[in-house]
């Protein structure tokens, strides 16, 4: 019996340390990038808008700016920021999820490191959905199918122009860049 109450405890130590380990890895993605910053950002704001299920650009933000502004020095950070009102919208008219609220807009994060390459930066849409129950999950699945498709490169393409929209406040370089964004 002893043996038994021991293993049970051993696999239930097992499974919070592998848990506390890759649940960063799990909940987060990170994938090099073939292009610059900027670049990448064009091609993510540009494939924002072409992936539909009411997708639309809500922002652009530059948080290394903060850090600059404070006298600080940090390699190029931007985030795109989307939206789409089709996934929001169920979300946003139930009281029991409407805290997740906090996760809108959908940020993209791209970013250099010290290596030199880029690297885009998202959260994993689907398994935090999961966490949630039936209605955000099934939501957040769609909203990670799309995700996936918002980094899908040609590079054949010519890089399409950066959208930068007009800074308001001092948030970093917020603004709107299109109507209905979350």
């Amino acid at each position: 019996m002893l043996k038994l109450l021991g293993g049970f405890a051993a696999g239930v130590l097992a499974v919070a340390v592998l848990a506390y380990v890759y649940m960063g890895s799990l909940m987060f993605w990170e994938v090099e990038s073939p292009f610059g910053v900027e670049e990448t950002v064009a091609r993510i704001q540009h494939n924002v808008q072409k992936v539909g299920n009411g997708w639309a650009l809500s922002g652009l933000r530059n948080p290394g700016k903060a850090v600059e502004s404070a006298g600080g020095n940090v390699l190029p950070v931007m985030m795109v920021e989307a939206c789409s009102t089709q996934y929001s919208g169920p979300i946003l008219k139930d009281d029991s999820v409407r805290f997740l609220s906090i996760l809108m807009p959908c940020k993209v994060s791209v970013y250099k490191k010290n290596d030199g390459k880029t690297y885009i930066g998202m959260m994993n849409a689907g398994l935090m959905g999961k966490m949630f129950g039936p209605l955000v999950g099934d939501i957040m699945s769609k909203v990670a199918e799309d995700q996936k498709k918002f980094i899908e490169f040609d590079p054949s393409q010519p890089a399409p122009p950066m959208i930068k929209p007009a800074p308001q406040g001092a948030s970093g370089g917020a603004g709107a860049s299109a109507p209905g964004g979350c």
